[in-house]
């Protein structure tokens, strides 16, 4: 046992390489990084607060919030928590550049679009959105907010773009509740989390050059929405619930006896159609490479539809079984359920392409959770909300960069120049070999209001 953790301790290890020169002239390239996301602020305490922040948020700090960022700079409190938390300054131009950069730099034809929602647990009830609902990260039904993520993953790399903020019902037929948290009014109306990821493709969809959409089982499970993204052209893979009623288009049709109705196939769940398959069905894709060899799952396909909220059937689909197994190749470990509208021919290969794509964005939110200080937040209002997720988007997409960057420093090397595997994570690195500078401190001087522009409702 010993023989074998060391063995499995120096693979670690040789994973963990970065090439040196990744780290040479690190600080000056942050400079320039944040020069176009800064563009849009009107006044230089603004500028610096945004630099400040960010640079706080890649710092090695345990608790990324203002107050522990403007202390670890030898600043005040109150300069920098009035600018996250207070100050008019619009978040939405620098989500869009952010959306430009990643569109740029990581686009490609058949890039995926995926949509995620991630739980933040809150013990108050004055945050804004906060209410009882579903929390993931505590596998219950508990007090928190939930944020809608969008995220681009293509074979070059996989960042997050724009969030949301999900406002339950209780708070929007709440007035003076969304007053006080500082909701704005043309926010105040109900929206699904279906509507919300809506919005946010009509927004950036255009952008983002992609050929797929997905998301998990919460997003697919509706089928309105699978048909909305039908009607707007959009080819999705959305995971689906083990309980979702299929009728299989290939199963022979019932004899009919000739009497009464003409028999239809029967609805099955998924999960009971998928246990009834034989082995010889299931198709060995390898997926990626891993650390003890090639990823491989297993897949099957079928023509179905599904069944509307209506007890009706839907539109044709595509049911895509995906199976896990362990490391000795024995025990089904996982499974996963999907439909699509894509057409019948599209290879399993691609299917289980599409299907990772949504587990890298969850990489993507715990990355950013873990590195960037998403979670790491002590903000109530919705304008304080925002600015702290769009500043930490911004800086995990620095160490995506950064990552692509080291990547091109070696490209002999197949730790760098693999684009399937996950990128080397370089927060822990960037903050041992630099201390971050200490900022020049800056005076509480009142900022001045901007006007936000309001954020139409689109392709609802």
């Amino acid at each position: 046992m010993e023989a074998k953790y060391e063995v499995r301790k120096e693979q670690l290890l040789e994973e963990c390489a970065v090439a040196p020169q990744v780290f040479d002239r690190v600080m000056p390239r942050l400079e320039r990084f944040m020069e176009p996301f800064v563009e849009s602020l009107v006044r230089r305490e603004q500028i610096e607060h945004a630099h400040t922040f960010v640079q706080g948020l890649l710092s090695d700090l345990d608790h990324k919030n203002v107050e522990s960022i403007a202390y670890r700079f030898g600043q005040e409190r109150m300069p920098l928590q009035w600018f996250v938390g207070v100050s008019d300054w619009d978040d939405e131009p620098l989500r869009n550049q952010l959306v430009q950069q990643v569109g740029e730099q990581l686009g490609e034809d058949d890039g995926v679009i995926v949509f995620d929602p991630s739980a933040f647990p809150k013990s108050g009830c004055e945050s804004v959105g906060v209410a009882r609902q579903w929390c993931g990260r505590l596998g219950k039904i508990d007090n928190c907010q939930v944020a809608i993520f969008m995220g681009y993953v293509s074979s070059r790399e996989h960042a997050l773009v724009d969030t949301r903020l999900y406002l339950p019902r209780e708070w929007a037929q709440d007035k003076a509740r969304c007053q006080k948290a500082g909701v704005p009014k043309d926010r105040r109306r109900h929206r699904t989390r279906h509507q919300l990821c809506l919005e946010m493709l009509a927004r950036h969809g255009e952008k983002l050059p992609h050929g797929w959409i997905a998301g998990d089982d919460e997003l697919g499970r509706p089928y309105a929405f699978r048909r909305r993204l039908d009607r707007l052209g959009e080819r999705y893979l959305l995971a689906v619930p083990s309980n979702t009623l299929i009728r299989d288009l290939d199963a022979p049709e019932p004899v009919y006896t000739g009497r009464g109705r003409t028999p239809k196939r029967p609805w099955q769940r998924v999960d009971a159609w998928a246990a009834s398959r034989n082995e010889c069905e299931w198709t060995k894709i390898e997926v990626r490479d891993g650390t003890k060899g090639p990823l491989v799952v297993e897949a099957i396909k079928r023509r179905v539809v599904g069944r509307t909220h209506r007890r009706q059937e839907g539109h044709e689909e595509i049911l895509v079984v995906l199976r896990y197994r362990d490391r000795d190749d024995t025990t089904v470990v996982k499974t996963d359920y999907c439909l699509s509208n894509a057409s019948a021919n599209t290879s399993l290969a691609e299917f289980a392409r599409v299907a990772k794509a949504e587990h890298r964005i969850e990489e993507c939110i715990r990355r950013g959770k873990s590195e960037a200080g998403l979670a790491d937040y002590e903000v109530r209002n919705w304008k304080g909300w925002h600015h702290h997720q769009t500043l930490s988007l911004i800086a995990t997409w620095f160490l995506v960069t950064e990552a692509r960057r080291g990547k091109k420093l070696d490209p002999g090397n197949h730790r760098f120049s693999d684009t399937r595997r996950p990128f080397v994570d370089l927060a822990p690195r960037l903050r041992m070999r630099y201390r971050l500078p200490h900022p020049t401190r800056t005076p509480a001087t009142p900022h001045a209001k901007r006007t936000c522009s309001p954020l139409p409702l689109e392709a609802m």
